[in-house]
């Protein structure tokens, strides 16, 4: 933009002084129409430049707070890397351990984003203390339309709100690091800290999100929207086909397939009436597959086909409703594994999960 203002201005300055050139060849005065003009250039000129002045004093601000946000950054992880070096007055330490700082807890949330599918396509709340979500129930009865005669009453109909309550179970994650690791120059600890947290956290929040603890987190396999398979220890292309179609159409667009490993590896066999395989290889798709048109994804966390086992999700998995606190909270234990030369860094997080949109899961599970 200033470029472009400096060539304006520019073209106004060279306007005035053709205008003056030109009396003065005619040895004249400017008559009224150019001296109406020249006060009106003067007038674009002055807010040409009042504007690049200003320009210029908001892009130094802006390095001016980059600058700041990249000093406080540095600022904190070497706090927190002489905290974790036993300098125990680098933190504000209370009862509870200190809290990690918040450019360091994005990065760890953002990590786990980075590694953990199902977490990244849930629908997540990032708030504190118990969320309530309302949820419309039609499964008894409903609102709806019909013909309607004169004199006759219509018939009511109504749907009901239920409510999930997402709570607070609170986790802990506990890394172990070597004190030659901390005392080794040139080491990354931080990185390395984050990186240890992350990945418990991820693997934790996968598996709750799909498999779930009875009285805690509420996974996807939970759906009571199921399709059972005619045998106990095969699929067939057909109780696919029905999984996909219990889902309906307008809830079609993000859905995708998650299975365990094995799980898929059988899938891979099976062929349609033209003798085509129907799961395909996909580049395009996150885990390189795709089975009747949508992705699949694989977790160990899943189970593999046995008698009763739920072995396949599949929709939307935005239906999961997942409440992460922000704060994320660090204590440091340097006397505990004094004795084997380690440092233990202790990660706790506030998390609960519930299926919020119930028709947009369903679940395959072998028969008994």
């Amino acid at each position: 933009m200033e470029k472009e203002l400096i060539e304006k201005r520019n073209s106004l300055v060279e306007e005035i002084e053709t205008m003056l050139d030109s009396a003065k060849a005619e040895t004249r005065a400017l008559n009224n129409e150019e001296i109406e003009r020249a006060e009106q250039v003067k007038i674009e000129v002055a807010n040409i430049n009042a504007t690049i002045k200003v320009e210029g004093e908001m892009r130094n601000m802006e390095n001016k707070v980059e600058v700041v946000v990249n000093e406080v950054r540095a600022l904190e992880e070497a706090s927190f890397l002489n905290f974790i070096q036993g300098d125990k007055r680098a933190l504000d330490v209370s009862t509870n351990g200190g809290i990690v700082p918040v450019t360091i807890a994005d990065r760890i949330i953002e990590t786990v984003k980075e590694i953990c599918p199902i977490y990244q396509m849930a629908t997540i709340y990032n708030v504190a203390g118990t969320l309530s979500l309302p949820v419309y129930d039609e499964s008894t009865t409903s609102i709806g339309a019909a013909y309607s005669e004169d004199f006759t009453e219509l018939t009511e109909g109504t749907g009901k709100f239920n409510t999930v309550d997402l709570k607070g179970f609170v986790i802990g994650v506990l890394a172990k690091i070597s004190k030659s690791l901390i005392n080794k120059p040139g080491f990354d600890l931080v990185a390395f800290v984050i990186k240890k947290v992350a990945e418990a956290i991820a693997r934790f929040i996968e598996k709750e999100c799909l498999i779930g603890t009875d009285g805690k987190m509420t996974g996807i396999f939970s759906s009571a929207n199921i399709v059972t398979t005619a045998s106990a220890t095969a699929i067939t292309v057909d109780e696919l086909i029905d999984l996909q179609d219990s889902i309906p159409d307008v809830l079609q667009t993000n859905a995708c397939f998650i299975m365990n490993r094995a799980t898929r590896k059988s899938i891979r066999k099976l062929k349609d009436l033209e003798g085509a395989y129907l799961l395909n290889k996909d580049i395009t798709s996150a885990f390189g597959y795709t089975l009747l048109g949508k992705p699949v994804y694989v977790s160990e966390n899943a189970a593999v086909i046995g008698a009763g086992n739920k072995v396949i999700a599949y929709g939307d998995m935005s239906a999961l409703s997942i409440k992460l606190a922000q704060e994320v909270e660090i204590q440091v234990l340097v006397e505990k594994y004094a004795t084997s030369h380690a440092v233990g860094v202790v990660g706790y997080i506030e998390l609960d999960s519930k299926i919020t949109e119930v028709q947009k899961l369903a679940v395959l599970q072998m028969k008994a």
